[in-house]
């Protein structure tokens, strides 16, 4: 097992959309640091002379009106419907300050999070198309037959194969996360608040990127699955696409209460170690009004690693039924 898993490792990396791959996985990490460094650099002399006149205008306001405008929302407050939002957040008239206006300040403490799980999406897509190619590739030319010549015992080659592909995309994910962290670190530090930066959450940025780096693992597993399944790397990458565009982009908006049960959610909880969501609540008041308001709900990290190691094990178990049984011919 262990030869036919490095044999396929070497047949792995020798593969052109391996490398293209990798090199377009990067490119666009180089651009997110681009993206940080812009987003972080600070404003220039015209920008803060108009962020500066913008605070005096609403400062100036703010003085000769906001007594007046705080009770004339506190008497509409009165007015609302029963079930009354909190009073201090509907009139909510606090005086303006400096920071309010203008480019608010980088924070690498509060921006990396989102930034490990964004880049978590596109090494774990990246992941499953190359790896659907990988296995696909094999099955649409008719090279698996010859390799079960030398090799006839399928689920050897079944597991090799899924077992190459999640190892060969270990250091990759690393790398690119090891890059995007220390890279946006060092562009904040100059341009931006790295303060907060405490051991703690260099210890949490390092469980999550963990996370992510299992999740590319497991995900050019499933593209391999995917791949032998469909048999051809086209249609595994439809599925993929066609999942994503119709369930998790337009259908997601109407399965409100489903939610809880599609791949982002759980793949975002997992993670961040939870994630939160929004449902609509819905009620009829006492005046025959119909009111909706969004509730936040938390999904937690054990429901994130239940459902996602679930749906791996099911897709692989029966890949692995498939490729034993299935003339590979037909």
């Amino acid at each position: 097992m262990l030869r036919l898993t490095g044999v396929e490792l070497r047949r792995l990396t020798a593969r052109r959309l391996t490398v293209i791959g990798v090199l377009g996985v990067l490119a666009i990490t180089v651009l997110l640091m681009v993206v940080v460094w812009n987003d972080a650099r600070p404003m220039s002399a015209e920008e803060q002379r108009s962020s500066q006149a913008q605070f005096e205008a609403a400062h100036e306001y703010w003085v000769q009106n906001g007594e007046a405008d705080r009770k004339r929302c506190e008497a509409d407050w009165e007015n609302q419907p029963d079930p009354k939002p909190a009073k201090a957040e509907f009139c909510n008239f606090r005086e303006p300050v400096i920071d309010d206006f203008g480019k608010p300040r980088v924070v690498f403490a509060e921006l990396m999070p989102e930034l490990l799980l964004g880049s978590s999406y596109l090494l774990v897509f990246a992941a499953f198309l190359i790896g659907a190619s990988f296995v696909g590739a094999e099955f649409s030319t008719g090279a698996i037959g010859n390799w079960l010549t030398f090799e006839p015992r399928r689920l050897r080659v079944y597991g090799s194969k899924l077992l190459a592909a999640a190892i060969g995309f270990v250091p990759v994910a690393v790398g690119v996360l090891a890059i995007l962290t220390f890279g946006t670190y060092v562009i904040v530090d100059q341009l931006g608040d790295t303060s907060s930066t405490t051991g703690k959450v260099w210890r949490d940025l390092t469980a999550t990127g963990g996370r992510a780096v299992l999740l590319v693992a497991v995900g050019a597993a499933l593209g391999g699955v995917v791949g032998l399944l469909l048999r051809h790397t086209a249609a595994a990458i439809g599925v993929a696409m066609g999942y994503l565009v119709l369930i998790e982009g337009v259908f997601a908006g109407f399965l409100n209460q489903a939610q809880p049960w599609l791949v982002k959610l759980n793949f975002d909880a997992f993670v961040r170690h939870d994630a939160t969501y929004f449902v609509n609540q819905c009620s009829t008041g006492s005046d025959g009004s119909y009111m909706c308001s969004s509730i936040e709900k938390t999904l937690s990290f054990e429901h994130g690693a239940w459902y996602l190691g679930i749906l791996a094990v099911v897709l692989i178990v029966l890949g692995g039924a498939v490729f034993y049984r299935r003339d590979i011919t037909s």
